[in-house]
């Protein structure tokens, strides 16, 4: 089917050749720079068809109807709350089906940290539709991007959108880092950071929440970065800042208050991870 010449009520922000060309030698947009973006609105016809992929990473947003996507062989068909990320120079097309076409918010992305972003935004392989938990905080991202392309491309324009961009990436990573409502994750997190005056078992928290011990070990280490101890921990001394910063209680006593009986383990402890003392961070300066 051919595409289109437009659709109706369509927005489209494209970025000139020089522009980018300049852009992406620039302290900041070379690092993140958006080279067109826009909004299809039930897109019959919709078809884009690259064998050979192209240079930008493509992000497209569905939020009404459905289609599919090819990328590297792989066809998916996907509806809306969805999002197709598609990093640079893979095979790729995708297009909005016959019967109920796609409304699309989509944009374009080149520069140093793209292939981190979008890995980060958990990609891979074999998975590069992602479900969204908050489909209108990431198509808010894309708005931001092509109202401010709309107006004119000055280079305070492109780094603004640089921005948005990144933040774009950033909130679709964070919505697959953290927990569903009510999910084994979400449940032992909130269960630890109810429990810091007190050690935790990890076998008796899995037990708690319904899953096994290394199963909640994994889903900790991609939440988080480290296991369940170490997320406790890092709660226990948030909480141990907190008080240093804002009351006048002993060392030994917020020692207490997050767990450790013995204050000068847990002196030793929070200097270990803060490398200095209690009293010493206590006494600096802050803000």
């Amino acid at each position: 089917m051919v595409r289109p010449t437009s659709f109706l009520g369509e927005r489209v922000a494209v970025i000139p050749h020089p522009s980018i060309d300049s852009a992406l030698q620039q302290p900041i947009t070379r690092h993140l720079t958006v080279t067109m973006a826009g909004l299809f609105p039930e897109a019959t016809g919709h078809w884009k068809d690259r064998p050979e992929g192209i240079p930008e990473a493509v992000i497209l947003v569905c939020t009404a109807g459905t289609g599919a996507v090819v990328v590297d062989g792989a066809r998916t068909r996907i509806g809306a709350s969805t999002a197709i990320l598609i990093p640079p120079s893979l095979p790729h097309s995708y297009g909005a089906s016959d019967e109920a076409p796609w409304t699309i918010w989509w944009c374009h992305l080149r520069g140093l940290v793209v292939d981190d972003l979008i890995a980060e935004a958990g990609t891979a392989a074999d998975r590069r539709i992602l479900a969204l938990r908050s489909p209108e905080r990431v198509v808010a991202g894309i708005d931001e991007i092509v109202t401010l392309l709309e107006k004119d491309v000055s280079r305070a324009r492109l780094i603004a959108a640089s921005g948005a961009a990144w933040k774009l990436l950033t909130q679709i990573a964070t919505e697959r880092l953290l927990p569903l409502n009510g999910d084994p994750l979400q449940r032992a997190m909130e269960y630890l950071a109810s429990r810091l005056d007190s050690r935790v078992q990890v076998p008796d928290l899995a037990r708690l929440v319904g899953v096994s011990p290394s199963h909640l070990s994994g889903l900790f280490h991609r939440a988080t970065g480290g296991g369940v101890l170490a997320h406790h921990t890092a709660l226990r001394m948030a909480r141990a800042r907190q008080l240093l910063d804002s009351t006048s209680m002993t060392v030994a006593a917020i020692g207490a208050d997050v767990g450790y009986t013995d204050p000068f383990y847990f002196s030793r402890h929070f200097q270990k991870m803060h490398g200095v003392s209690p009293t010493e961070y206590r006494s600096q300066r802050k803000g």
